[in-house]
């Protein structure tokens, strides 16, 4: 194919009035969320789309108040200009051209991983075949386009206020009910069992990766205690329980028993792999945004497969176009079938009450034409051809760019 034109556009979906959300030892105030929209156009017209920067890979923007929305200038920039009036056979050839392009540092991986996404949406656009039918003729496997979807939500409430938002998820028929703990030890722990006594069909999980930056109380032993707590009532996982580096935590950690899930934050398709090596999650995160696309996850995939002590589960938070190329993935992969679906306010699939959303992300639905296929908990995929998306771009003008970071962490002692 020959890549004619590659552009990034950045944009923000508001959070107005911002939110507090009150967590052990300070406030996180969420202000907006930003995507970078990733368009690639051959010079025989079709196009094909990615999004990037929806989500905190490595905790880049949430510790240290950076913006991914300069990453569009990345794209715009040194991306299209390796890119641009290149005629490329394997889409491999792109992440080539891009790892000689002398990048920014830290951007590499990101722009790899868009540009395969995008180039993947066009090859199938092109074939007018579906992603997943490209990806299962690789893997050798028959696709599966019925996806069991676990809700991706609560975020830091009374423990009372996790159990109600999770008994509309079990209502609306999710797999799964992931929520993000850090409300002290005790309320912790009392979440946890409160959630085993009010769930019979949806699995709880827990998304622990701010425990380690909320304050003494979380130090290595409370941790233990508390992975150890929410295996025995019944956790399906517990997810980033440490510093996403420090494998020799979750070789510990997986000791308690309790399953383990990570893999969202390494930096690159090699370090999810060398995760899955340690032996200590259950469950591997890789995701197509962030470790080079399907072709940089094909590694995750083929270490999990055969065997009975991981399964490749992808992370995926951000819009539906995001959940579209992660959902191509899961179809088309062997012994995967479960896909993240993260749950904002007002997410027009639902009609609920309470609201489970975690929060306002308008632009992860407005930023595509139409719907995904969601009925009692499962998506499913269409046989149209690409990413099976239409990319709305009149978001361009709806969601300008808003300058800052997309949230903050203000702690008690400052």
């Amino acid at each position: 194919m020959h890549i004619a034109d590659v552009t990034g556009y950045a944009l923000s979906s508001p959070i107005e009035p911002p939110q507090d959300r009150e967590f052990h030892g300070g406030t996180r105030r969420l202000l907006k969320r930003d995507v970078v929209l990733v368009v690639v156009e051959t010079a025989d017209g079709t196009r094909g789309v990615a999004t990037a920067g929806a989500s905190s890979s490595a905790m880049r923007e949430y510790f240290q108040g950076d913006s991914q929305g300069t990453f569009a200038d990345v794209v715009s920039g040194p991306v299209a200009d390796a890119l641009e009036g290149e005629s490329v056979a394997a889409i491999t050839d792109a992440h080539d051209l891009l790892r000689a392009a002398d990048l920014p540092s830290g951007d590499e991986t990101e722009a790899i991983s868009a540009i395969d996404v995008a180039l993947h949406d066009i090859r199938g656009r092109q074939l007018g075949a579906p992603v997943y039918e490209l990806l299962a003729e690789d893997y050798g496997t028959d696709p599966d386009t019925e996806l069991p979807l676990y809700a991706s939500a609560g975020m830091y409430m009374e423990p009372q206020g996790y159990v109600e938002q999770a008994e509309v998820i079990e209502e609306l028929g999710f797999f799964g009910y992931k929520y993000r703990p850090g409300i002290g030890v005790e309320d912790d722990r009392r979440t946890v069992e409160l959630l085993a006594d009010a769930l019979s069909e949806c699995e709880p999980m827990l998304d622990v990766h701010t425990w380690w930056k909320l304050g003494e109380d979380y130090g290595r032993e409370a941790v233990r205690d508390l992975v150890a707590h929410a295996g025995e009532h019944g956790a399906y996982w517990v997810e980033e329980p440490v510093e996403p580096d420090d494998h020799e935590g979750y070789v510990d950690l997986a000791e308690t028993g309790t399953p383990l899930a990570g893999g969202e934050s390494e930096q690159s398709p090699d370090g999810l792999v060398a995760l899955g090596a340690t032996g200590a999650v259950d469950f591997l995160q890789g995701d197509v945004r962030h470790h080079e696309g399907f072709t940089g996850c094909r590694d995750a995939v083929e270490f999990c497969r055969g065997r009975d002590d991981i399964e490749f589960v992808p992370h995926n938070f951000g819009t539906w176009i995001g959940l579209a190329a992660n959902a191509h993935l899961v179809a088309a992969a062997p012994e995967a079938d479960l896909v993240e679906y993260p749950v904002f306010e007002d997410d027009p699939l639902f009609d609920a009450e309470p609201d489970p959303g975690m929060y306002p992300f308008d632009l992860a639905f407005d930023l595509v034409e139409g719907q995904p296929d969601v009925t009692d908990g499962v998506l499913s995929l269409s046989d149209d051809p690409g990413l099976g998306v239409d990319v709305n771009l009149d978001v361009v003008e709806e969601y300008p760019f808003l300058e800052g970071p997309w949230t903050e962490f203000h702690y008690d002692e400052d």
